[in-house]
Order: C-alpha cells, then structure tokens, then sequence
C-alpha cells in the first residue's frame, strides 16, 4: 500500500501531468483539497472509489485516512493544487507518514505562478533585465514569515516577484516594493489562472491598488511584479543568436 501525493495543477484539469491522471485512475482511495482541486480530475477515479474531501479534515484525520486504507491494502491518490514544493503542507503529512510507516510517493504538478505566466504569455526571465524569479508571501493568520524573508529585503534584489497568498494585503504589498522597483513599475494579478472564472489585472504599483478595488479579489490570486512584465527592449538571449558556437550546436 502506498500514498500517492498528486500536484494536481493550478486549476485546469487537464495541466495534471500523465502519472498523476494513471494513479487517480488505479488508486481505490482518493483525498482530494476539495476547496482548491477541480472536481472534474475525480472522473479519473476508477468506480466504486472511496472519494473524500478533505477541505473541512484536521491532519490527523487525513493521516487517519491514510491509516485506514493501509489496513485494507487499498492504494491513496492525495491531490494537493498546484505543485507539492510550496505551501502546500506536504512536509507534515510525510512526517506523520514517516512515523507511522506507511511508504508514500511524491508526484509534481504544474505551479500556480507558472501557469500566472502562461496565461499572461509573459516569460518571467529576461537577459540583463531579470534573471531570478522570487516566490514568496507575506505573513498570515496560519503562518509567519521567518524574519529574515522581508519583502522588502526580496525587493533590493530587483528580481521579479510572485508574492502568493497576499492579495488580502495588496496595499502593504504596494507601500513596502515601490521604494525598489518605483512607483512606474509593471504588476500583473492573476486571479484563479487557468479556471472557467480567470481574471487577469495589469497596472503598475501606481495604479493597482485602485484597479482591484473596482473589481475585489479576496482569495487566490497571484501578484507579479518585475520589469519584465513590460519590457520590449531587451537583448535577446545567446542561446539562438547564430554566433553564439555551443556544445549541441555542432557548427565550426
């Protein structure tokens, strides 16, 4: 018997990877986020699947879940939104996994700032403009920020910034990265990416705080901010220019 944690993508049910969708589909049990994962992915459950929402569920009663399947032999599909490498409380689960001694697997999926990106067909790279992308937050009723992971410490930087779970404080977001980035600089919120109900705003720190109190988001959505999300003048990488010999290249 075996846990099978599942990134289940941002939103769309069809950005599940081919291994998460085969897994659903051969394991008898399935805990799904209820609150953050598309019910349409719970189509790929094989029949007479024991299927719960653990939306409402403490970890002890997931993990007890879990206990419960290891008992009868049956295999657990565990879908988390997004990608299992943040905020996704994995860590906690394997731990008390660990402590029972019942093996598990980790399956990636598709991150909620990457499919920001591709909705907004925005690279969030770009040569000598920005070449590091911070994914962060800020401090909530669940969780601190550690003192040393300011926003305005990831702002010095002038990398470009995918701020999650924080549209709640978009005002403090403003006031603590204008300083750093300017008062003209490109921010993009993606609400709910890649979902029937996805709404992108654009503005600058200027002007974004104003665009999204005409149109309130409270939940799930992403703040991204960097000059790239308006660049045009910008050099273009090495890796196509024809004079650029590397190793697959193969030229003289």
């Amino acid at each position: 018997m075996t846990v099978h944690f599942i990134g289940a993508g941002p939103g769309a049910a069809d950005l599940i990877t081919v291994r998460g969708r085969d897994l659903i589909a051969r394991c008898p049990v399935c805990l799904y986020a209820g609150s953050l994962v598309p019910k349409a992915l719970l189509d790929h459950c094989p029949p007479g699947a024991r299927i719960v929402d653990t939306a409402p569920m403490s970890l002890g009663e997931i993990v007890a879940e879990c206990k419960r399947a290891t008992e009868v032999d049956q295999d657990v599909a565990r879908l988390h939104s997004g990608d299992l490498s943040i905020w996704s409380a994995l860590g906690e689960q394997l731990r008390k996994l660990d402590a029972e001694g019942i093996p598990y697997t980790v399956t990636p999926g598709v991150p909620s700032f990457a499919a920001a990106a591709a909705v907004l067909g925005q690279e969030l790279t770009l040569p000598e403009l920005a070449q590091s992308v911070v994914l962060t937050r800020t401090s909530g009723r669940a969780s601190a920020m550690p003192p040393a992971e300011d926003l305005k410490a990831f702002a010095a930087t002038g990398a470009t910034l995918a701020v999650h779970l924080s549209i709640h404080v978009l005002d403090k977001v403003v006031a603590d990265l204008t300083p750093f980035y300017g008062a003209d600089c490109p921010v993009a919120i993606v609400y709910r990416a890649t979902w029937p109900e996805q709404k992108i705003l654009r503005g600058t720190l200027a002007t974004i705080a104003a665009d999204v109190a005409k149109a309130p988001i409270e939940r799930t959505a992403l703040i991204l901010v960097g000059k790239v999300l308006a660049a045009t003048d910008f050099r273009d990488s090495a890796l196509y220019d024809a004079g650029y010999q590397r190793r697959f290249r193969g030229r003289a």
